[in-house]
This record gives structure tokens, C-alpha cells and sequence, in this order.
């Protein structure tokens, strides 16, 4: 069994899995691309932006974090991912206002403190400015960041690229409401111009002080915020002169408040993240357990691995400790499912709640 916690950052939802112990299976910790296209499915799934992964931390901090997206693709890092595995941390640990987790991500360190009205203020780093970096074969702008023009379809777009330790690409619009967003979103997404892809943002300027984006994420498509996206705004904003260093950022699902001190330094992004509810995955979607389903769309077939043959040994050896380690945890797994009833596993996942519920409202009141 599998249990889950489904936490949102304005409407950007995400499935939190519990692994600090090391407790989960190669299975869970290395998903393949289908699986996580699966749960993610908001129809034959549990339904979710991405995948969040709770794993032990490899160097001098407190854990890991794998993000997934729904797409099956792994992002290097979410900042609206970030602040719900922090409030999922503070939940489940009782940590108090304050608190400061240091969190490996493949963007780096990033450390999100927990405030006293509950949400999360992120110091997300330094952004990335040169082209190289982001990745975009852009060139480098008189502003400070790589500029120039794309051409989508018939379109010609003016555009500055910005990374935050993953690529974006932020498109100043006169007016939201009118572009054709999906269009543009998908096409600039896979442009020749990004070569790990990219976010976008198209942004509406309102104020030097409140700004207005619409998210077409990297392998989630369309949706209500991206935090990251928030930042690398924020950043191309300040140095195309549009804005100041500190501004709310509104998104679809909500504000956010970025600031880039002196335009120098790491970014601050400030916003909530909330519990959506606990649950128990369904033995029949577990990984092995034919949890594929023809109705979730497979865009790749994975080629089976090569070896060489003179490592042919200690990979062999290797893929047996494995085989035992998942066989050993199946095991477990099935054990626990033969001798434990459905109502007993959801009794489970409600008292998981309830605990993590209950230590946020005492937390919250101190």
C-alpha cells in the first residue's frame, strides 16, 4: 500500500509520498514515465500536476526532493511544490513559525521558512542569467538577460528567457485575455530556442508594483500558478524596466509576492500552500501490479538498457540485490494487504490526517 498527501499552492496540486526513512521501494523512488502519467490522471488516476518525493537527504541537509510532472518528465525544481512539501513537513513534524528547511533539489538548495499566518516565504537563489545556463541560444540583451524575438506560426513575439535553476520564458502582452494562449504556450514550449524546453509566462504589466502572468508549464501544459515562473517574471520584469524590484505577481489561482533585493542576490517568493486530503493508492495502481491502463496515453517506449559486456557481472549482482530489495518490500507490501482491510487502510489515512490537522491548528494558535 501507498499512502499519499495531496497538498495545492494556489490551485497548482501535487502528490506528496513520505520516504524520508528510506522506507519506499526502487519502484516509487525511480517511477517510470507512465506510472506517474497515470496517478496524475484527473480521470483514471488520483488527479495532480505532479508527483512529490520525500526522500533522504544525500548531502548536508534535512532531504531530497524529486518532483515529477504530470507528464511523467522530471523537473529540476517547483516553487510552489516546494512550499507544499514544506507545509507537508511542518504538518506532519509539528515544526512551529520559523522553522527553515534546507531541501536538495536538482536546482540546488533551496530553504522555505514557515511564517506565522502559515505560509511559506522561499529563498529560491540567484536566477540564472546567462544563456548557457537557462538553457537558450538566445543572445544576451542589452538588459541584463538574453532577449530577441520568436517566431510563432505567422507571429513574431519579443521574449526574455530567465532560469531559476529550470527555463523560462516570459512574453510581455498588452492583454491576456486576447493572445491565443494555448497556441503560443504550446508552440513556444518546444521552440528550437530552448533546448530542455521551457515554461512560459505571458505578462500583463498593471503596475511597477502588481503584475498579472498566465502559466503554460514545461510538461503540465495550462496551469493556476508556477512559482518558479513567479520569480523568473519578476526578474525579466526588473530588468526590461517594467517593473519594480518587489511586486505581487498575480496568477490564476492566486498572488504571490516575489522581490529581487537591489536586482541582485536570490529571489523571495512568499505564498500559502494547503492539505487537500490524505489517501491510500489503490493496490491496482501500484507499480507491478499491471497499474498501466490503456486509457492513459504512452507517447515514448522506453529501449530496454544495454550493458557492456565486461561490467556484465557487477550489474548483474547489482540487478539481483535489487530484484531482492523489491521482492522483500512486495512482500511486505502484499502482507500488510492480506491481512489488512480496505476500511482499515482508510481509517489509517484519516488518522494520518487528523494528527497532521491537528498539529497545524496547535501550531497555528501558539
Amino acid at each position: 500500500m501507498l499512502h499519499f498527501s495531496k497538498y495545492q499552492g494556489l490551485g497548482n496540486d501535487f502528490l506528496i509520498v513520505e520516504g524520508r526513512s528510506g522506507q519506499l521501494p526502487s519502484s516509487i523512488t525511480q517511477p517510470d514515465s507512465d506510472w506517474v502519467r497515470l496517478i496524475c490522471d484527473r480521470r483514471f488516476g488520483v488527479g495532480a500536476d505532479g508527483l512529490i518525493l520525500a526522500l533522504p537527504a544525500e548531502g548536508e541537509v534535512d532531504l531530497r526532493m524529486r518532483i515529477l510532472n504530470a507528464d511523467g518528465s522530471e523537473a529540476e525544481m517547483c516553487g510552489n511544490g516546494i512550499r507544499c512539501l514544506a507545509r507537508y513537513l511542518a504538518d506532519s513534524d509539528g515544526n512551529p513559525p520559523g522553522t527553515i528547511w534546507s531541501i536538495e533539489t536538482l536546482a540546488g538548495v533551496i530553504r522555505p521558512q514557515l511564517q506565522s499566518d502559515g505560509q511559506l516565504c522561499v529563498d529560491m537563489g540567484p536566477p540564472f542569467l546567462q544563456p548557457g545556463d537557462i538553457p537558450t541560444t538566445l543572445e544576451m540583451g542589452p538588459r541584463g538577460c538574453p532577449q530577441g524575438a520568436a517566431v510563432v506560426g505567422d507571429d513574431e513575439l519579443e521574449i526574455a528567457a530567465v532560469g531559476m535553476g529550470n527555463p523560462h520564458v516570459v512574453v510581455p502582452v498588452q492583454d491576456l485575455q486576447s493572445i491565443p494562449f494555448d497556441r503560443w504556450g504550446h508552440e513556444l514550449e518546444q521552440h528550437p530556442l530552448f533546448p530542455a524546453k521551457t515554461n512560459v509566462h505571458f505578462l500583463q504589466i498593471h503596475s511597477s508594483r502588481s503584475l498579472e502572468i498566465r502559466v503554460w508549464e514545461r510538461g503540465a501544459g495550462p496551469t493556476l500558478a508556477c512559482g518558479t515562473g513567479a520569480c523568473a517574471t519578476l526578474v525579466a520584469a526588473s530588468l526590461l524596466g517594467l517593473c519594480d524590484d518587489s511586486a505581487e505577481v498575480m496568477l490564476p489561482g492566486g498572488p504571490l509576492q516575489i522581490s529581487w533585493p537591489d536586482l541582485q542576490g536570490p529571489v523571495l517568493m512568499t505564498g500559502p500552500a494547503e492539505a487537500v486530503f490524505d489517501g491510500v493508492l489503490s493496490p491496482d495502481l501500484m507499480p507491478g501490479n499491471g497499474a498501466i491502463s490503456s486509457n492513459v496515453s504512452v507517447d515514448s517506449v522506453q529501449a530496454e538498457p544495454q550493458t557492456s559486456p565486461d561490467i556484465d557481472d557487477s550489474v548483474s549482482d547489482s540487478a539481483q540485490q535489487d530484484d531482492c530489495e523489491q521482492d522483500e518490500a512486495q512482500q511486505k507490501v502484499m502482507k500488510f494487504l492480506k491481512n489488512t482491510s480496505l476500511d482499515s487502510m482508510l481509517n489509517l489515512a484519516s488518522e494520518s490526517l487528523e494528527q497532521r490537522t491537528r498539529a497545524r491548528f496547535e501550531r497555528d494558535t501558539r
